[in-house]
């Protein structure tokens, strides 16, 4: 596929466009400074502009396109650009520059007739992560069901994104796919972390004891874009355990004692469920923590 994606230079993004491309797809991406990975065409683009936007989507790619008879329109777009927390801009700017490059980028795939868009979202929407104090879930595990209600700019944002994006979708019939990215780690981030987290759980409380491996991420992102006719839908995306070494009965004891646990769960098993991902996409990560860092409970 003929993939333009917004943010590839970031963490998460820069693993998700080397993962398409070693699919074997080909990426543009749209940024404000330079990934410089061979094989991927690097374009400054200010995305709260929506003229750039258009524009960047209308044009060729790179050099190599030029000697097409047209220039080819794009089969997709992955929308991860974004201040990506609080504390990075002011609360007012935060919101204005993610809900506008989102708009800017579903608007110019509804009028360009972009039919698959996967954007990123956050597992912040559910309003625990940068909650003022501390906030538990309604129930467990997670799910994409569990209420969005939260209170920080960053996670609005968020909220507005998806709203956004069904409101489009139900526009054009188009593919529209939001991911709700847990705690995004790099492989090398696994020794320098996963010590101090298992060491003490409680400095995970408000990514809900989840995380998702960058590389497990690039696959879910190859996953939605193969996936066709789902319509609107969000996921979480996570790995598929926790990212502490306590149980999860002992997490619920510590940390969640008196919320509601709906199934029986695993012993490792993330809070942050990706059911939805596994069933209608086929997500499987393949990466955990355990195959670095040493769990202490098992000695």
């Amino acid at each position: 596929m003929r993939i333009f994606f917004t943010g590839g230079s970031g963490k998460a993004g820069r693993h998700a466009v080397r993962y398409l491309v070693d699919q074997g797809h080909q990426v543009t991406n749209a940024d404000r400074v330079p990934l410089g990975l061979p094989g991927v065409n690097d374009l400054r683009v200010e995305l709260t502009d929506a003229g750039q936007v258009v524009s960047a989507l209308k044009a060729p790619a790179g050099p190599d396109e030029l000697d097409l008879p047209e220039v080819p329109a794009y089969d997709a777009i992955v929308h991860f650009a974004a201040i990506p927390a609080i504390f990075v801009e002011s609360d007012v700017e935060t919101y204005r520059i993610n809900v506008l490059s989102t708009y800017n980028v579903l608007e110019a795939a509804a009028s360009l007739g972009i039919t698959k868009v996967v954007f990123a979202s956050s597992e912040t929407t559910y309003g625990i992560c940068f909650a003022q104090g501390e906030r538990k879930p309604a129930y467990l595990p997670i799910d994409e069901d569990h209420p969005t209600v939260p209170e920080d700019s960053y996670a609005m944002s968020k909220v507005a994104g998806e709203v956004t994006a069904r409101s489009f979708q139900a526009r054009t019939g188009a593919d529209v796919y939001g991911l709700r990215i847990n705690n995004v780690i790099e492989p090398h981030e696994y020794a320098e972390l996963f010590p101090d987290f298992l060491a003490d759980p409680a400095l995970r409380r408000r990514n809900i004891f989840a995380y998702i491996d960058a590389r497990d991420l690039g696959q879910m992102v190859d996953r939605c874009l193969a996936t066709d006719g789902l319509g609107f839908e969000v996921f979480n995306v996570a790995n598929a355990d926790m990212s502490v070494a306590a149980s999860t009965d002992e997490v619920i004891a510590q940390f969640y004692d008196g919320v509601e646990v709906r199934r029986q769960m695993g012993p490792n098993e993330t809070f942050y469920s990706i059911d939805k991902a596994r069933d209608l996409v086929g997500f499987d990560p393949q990466y955990s923590w355990r195959d670095v860092v040493s769990d202490p409970s098992a000695s």
